[in-house]
């Protein structure tokens, strides 16, 4: 399977690992989420459009590494977060792809954005982060050593 192999890859260049989880680093990437969100608001009330698109993204990427911290994984790689996101705890992932396919296509290309799109975009954020805090607010320990046995497992650890 090519995701294992490349989140092996990782692992080995040490872009992925078990760390202790720490809820301090948790919120400190909340926050950052939520100032990320703040500001995508206030860029598109201020006819700003390409702008928001990334930090959109960078919400919902700020609030999936606090879900992995939450637990003890550390992830450099912003392909393989969202790849564990799926494969170790089980949670959708189309919003944060579809985000990061978006804020790749707006910040490298010219493209033409509406302020319904990117207002979607802000929504999905949004909901994509309550979704991480809500799943993060219902972990137990249990599962916290079950998912981190599956990284170790994905990542070639014994």
């Amino acid at each position: 399977m090519p995701s294992i192999r490349f989140l092996n890859t990782l692992h080995k260049e040490g872009k992925l690992e078990l760390v202790s989880p720490s809820k301090d680093i948790q919120e400190a990437y909340l926050r950052k989420a939520q100032s990320q969100l703040e500001s995508a608001r206030i860029l598109v009330d201020n006819g700003k459009l390409e702008e928001p698109v990334g930090h959109a993204y960078y919400c919902m990427y700020n609030a999936s590494l606090a879900l992995l911290f939450r637990v003890g994984i550390k992830c450099e790689n912003h392909g393989a977060t969202i790849i564990l996101l799926n494969e170790v705890f089980g949670i959708d992932n189309t919003d944060i792809s579809f985000a990061k396919e978006e804020r790749v296509d707006k910040q490298y290309y010219i493209t033409n954005l509406t302020v319904t799109d990117v207002r979607d975009l802000i929504g999905k954020a949004q909901r994509f982060k309550q979704k991480m805090i809500d799943f993060s607010t219902r972990i137990n320990s249990d599962q916290v050593d079950t998912w981190r046995q599956l990284t170790k497992e994905l990542i070639g650890q014994k």
